[in-house]
């Protein structure tokens, strides 16, 4: 298999992107689909697809087109859904409590082991079975149980702290909410959850849509 540093951001992105709709077509008892007919699915070119998994040794066959089954497999092996990744979130308040909730992340191979909060009030309560923790129990946490990923949904002033607390503990990913860039070593793989920037792309497309409309009408 080609290494994962010789494959382009853009190919990584995309790939959650092919599991997904392979998902969908399984879901559907689709057994084999071809590179056009997935292009139509995913509004990517055939040649793009067919690039981006020949990346990966290609799976599929001339005149057959890709086995969904097998692709899906092959793509979550990929990505790492072929294991189990134990996670832990921190900040436990309505978007962490959300995540908490979300049940989609098992399905993957996330596996939701602990919850942490600063606030007293929260202490005890029950999210999905697993019971709010103090972050003062974290280090001793991390210490008896093997945590991969580390999930902050923290405001930013309290983010890097948190992001050097967990790094001391042995936390090698983390997937960050708070509204800040971590500084962290080059050995912590951080992927950073920007949600305003999201919702201002929304509004950029939005606006230049009503723009397009608005030069059509007065045309």
């Amino acid at each position: 298999m080609v290494e994962a540093k010789q494959i382009s951001k853009a190919v990584i992105k995309r790939l959650p992107r092919y599991y997904r709709y392979l998902g969908e077509l399984l879901e559907e008892n689709v057994e084999r689909i071809s590179s056009n007919d997935l292009s139509r699915k995913m509004h990517v070119t055939a040649s793009q697809i067919r690039q981006d998994l020949n990346n990966f040794g290609g799976f599929g066959q001339q005149g057959y087109g890709y086995n969904v089954k097998y692709l899906y497999t092959e793509i979550g092996k990929i990505l790492g859904l072929d294991t189990v990744h134990p996670m832990i979130i921190v900040g436990a308040g309505n978007l962490g409590q959300a995540l908490a909730n979300y049940s989609d992340f098992e399905k993957r191979g996330f596996k939701l082991a602990g919850i942490f909060d600063v606030n007293p009030v929260l202490e005890g309560i029950s999210v999905r079975g697993i019971e709010i923790r103090m972050i003062s129990e974290l280090p001793e946490f991390l210490k008896n149980n093997h945590i991969e990923i580390a999930i902050l949904t923290l405001p930013k002033n309290k983010a890097g702290e948190m992001a050097d607390i967990l790094i001391r503990n042995g936390i090698k990913a983390i997937w960050n909410f708070a509204h800040i860039d971590l500084d962290t070593p080059g050995d912590v793989i951080v992927e950073n959850v920007h949600l305003s920037e999201s919702l201002m792309r929304l509004s950029y497309n939005l606006s230049q849509y009503q723009r397009e409309q608005d030069e059509k009408n007065n045309a």
